[in-house]
């Protein structure tokens, strides 16, 4: 079930570009829908760096830059997916049908709502506050929509269509669920730009339900996947970094609950937004806790795998948003407890989420520009 390709490192440098001018060309054509992981790893940086609970105003300039990068590749990789689809429906097709391939299909919602909160957040200096909450607010309506129909079409084909065996669950089966999660930590930052009254108490709501929609199906997919390491062990070498994705809930859901909790009392009542605040906390501190526990098998499980040899491939890129989500998550519980060393675990996160998205990143541009071996069909 491994969807990976490994990059050359023998092949003298002009030849390698040689080769690769022809998978350059045939990109489309074996264009996959775990791209856009790319986007929501370099998006999670920017959102990470100015939603940390210390004052680093130096960080609020490269952050932007990484935005405006990300923002750059939602659109690139947009057109080329509708090429795609137009030039190569086979192929896309296929990918709906592949029991791997279609959980990334979470993937594309989940990019656009990472740069339109990259958007709210970063760019009223460039756009005007109000175009930029106008932007970020339709890029929310967007992914949000795009969210509910992978969660229900993605769960739908793997009951009913694809092909399952016991080793079939990995993490990836997270990703198409998610997205809801991901619009109820976004929709946070939404919430005071919309009218009082009805409309805003009506998002605040809303986001609550979508917070609801992504997690239970993210503790049974959990579970899932735990029996089945338990019981089938780790798998294919290759697939070993989407056991990072398990993080992605988790984080994304802590931050969730306090964002949401934090922008409560411009929406609801006070003894309402106090409870959302209680809420917040005792569900997120435990959650964090878990994470901890899960990065720490992960990395253990990582470094092994590594050592006998590590394949690159697109699911590196599970090494940068579930651990962003993470640093977002206990960012906003900084804030809400108030404790500093919560604060400063959450800098040391951002300090190894920027690590990882600088080795991810690099590789994944070396194996696409330089390689082209990323282009290649899946195997």
């Amino acid at each position: 079930m491994t969807v990976l390709h490994t990059t050359p490192t023998t092949v003298p440098a002009p030849r390698r570009l040689l080769r690769a001018l022809p998978r350059r060309r045939d990109a489309l054509a074996h264009l996959t829908p775990n791209w856009y992981a790319s986007i929501m790893g370099t998006g999670i940086v920017a959102n990470a760096a100015v939603t940390l609970p210390v004052e680093v105003s130096w960080l609020r300039v490269p952050a932007t830059a990484v935005w405006l990068i990300a923002a750059g590749l939602l659109v690139a990789l947009t057109v080329a997916t509708v090429a795609h689809a137009a030039l190569h429906p086979e192929t896309a097709r296929g990918h709906v049908r592949h029991p791997v391939m279609a959980h990334f299909y979470g993937a594309p919602p989940m990019a656009v709502l990472t740069v339109g909160a990259g958007t709210v957040l970063l760019g009223a200096p460039l756009l005007g506050e109000r175009t930029a909450v106008v932007i970020g607010g339709a890029l929310w309506v967007v992914g949000t929509v795009l969210g509910l129909v992978s969660a229900v079409v993605v769960p739908y084909l793997t009951f009913l269509r694809h092909q399952i065996q016991p080793d079939s669950v990995f993490g990836g089966w997270l990703m198409p669920i998610v997205p809801p999660m991901v619009s109820a930590a976004t929709g946070a930052a939404l919430v005071p730009f919309l009218p009082a009254g009805q409309p805003r108490e009506t998002m605040l709501w809303l986001c609550y339900a979508l917070f609801g929609v992504a997690l239970m199906p993210s503790l049974v997919i959990i579970t899932l996947l735990w029996s089945r390491l338990a019981q089938q062990k780790v798998g294919a070498p290759g697939m070993v970094p989407t056991l990072w994705i398990v993080l992605g809930p988790l984080g994304q859901s802590v931050t969730a609950a306090n964002l949401l909790a934090r922008v409560a009392p411009t929406a609801v009542d006070e003894p309402t937004a106090a409870a959302l605040h209680a809420a917040g906390l005792i569900y997120g501190i435990p959650v964090i806790g878990f994470a901890g526990l899960w990065a720490a098998v992960a990395l253990a499980i990582t470094l092994r795998t590594a050592r006998d040899g590590l394949p690159f491939s697109l699911t590196w890129w599970s090494f940068t948003f579930p651990v962003g989500t993470c640093v977002t998550g206990l960012s906003a519980l900084a804030v809400a407890t108030g404790l500093t060393a919560v604060g400063m675990t959450a800098v040391v996160g951002f300090a190894v989420l920027v690590a990882a998205w600088g080795i991810v990143a690099f590789r994944t541009f070396r194996g696409s520009v330089v390689h082209g071996t990323l282009f290649l069909p899946p195997a």
